[in-house]
């Protein structure tokens, strides 16, 4: 408990605490039954802080809960976050957490060197992006997904997160703060059909807001290691 003090800060452990309320909370009024959405719930809470932080643990996290987030999209028929979770976001979270680990900043394993993309890649990736959004939206209108034009933003928003997390980007934290924004939308839809769901919802509100952290924290992150590389 001691090292766990000592590695986040108060603010941290205050927001992961009240991730893990808010997602308590809501599952035991409107759920209490689904047990699959509250695990990955607070799996999820707590990748999002161990990502904050630069830890590669926040990315294996993450695989675990694509996994299970590709499981309770599939049983809402939203089609798209199940094979973006589980074809797009788990495999790119493997890729990730080997990036991270080949690339700690000076040897420490908890804590990855955050990397600067150029302007040629940020325009490579745009492009990719816009691929993989229009291919994704023939193949969700061929199985009949679910709320097909938020879902298919969500493919776009996800695509450029699992990129810029590879990558090692301090913006990949943007990207998934624009796709919380759209899964909110997501769930409360299908909040309305089974209230079950508005666990889900309240899941990336809380998301959001540590996406949100997770961006400004790299943003700290990235100045003190520009800083102490400009002091060798």
């Amino acid at each position: 408990m001691r090292k766990i003090r000592d590695y986040f800060t108060r603010g941290e452990l205050m927001l992961w605490g009240a991730s893990v309320l808010f997602i308590t909370v809501s599952f035991l009024l409107f759920d209490r039954s689904n047990y699959l959405t509250f695990t990955a719930s607070l799996i999820g809470a707590t990748s999002l802080i161990l990502n904050a932080k630069g830890n590669p643990l926040g990315q294996l996290l993450m695989v675990i809960f694509s996994i299970l987030y590709g499981i309770i999209s599939y049983s809402f028929r939203y089609y798209g976050e199940m094979i973006t979770y589980l074809g797009m976001t788990a495999p790119m979270a493997v890729f990730a957490l080997i990036s991270w680990l080949r690339h700690p900043y000076k040897g420490n394993r908890s804590e990855v060197a955050v990397n600067e993309i150029s302007s040629a890649e940020t325009v490579f990736m745009l492009i990719l992006t816009a691929a993989v959004t229009v291919a994704f939206r023939y193949i969700l209108g061929y199985f009949g997904t679910a709320n097909l034009i938020p879902s298919t933003l969500s493919v776009t928003t996800s695509f450029m997160a699992v990129y810029l997390t590879f990558r090692r980007s301090q913006y990949y934290a943007v990207a998934y703060a624009a796709n919380d924004v759209i899964l909110i939308i997501l769930w409360v839809l299908a909040s309305a059909a089974d209230k079950k769901y508005v666990s889900v919802a309240v899941c990336f509100a809380m998301f959001l807001v540590n996406d949100i952290y997770g961006f400004i924290s790299w943003r700290w992150m990235h100045r003190r290691q520009l800083d102490n590389y400009s002091a060798m």
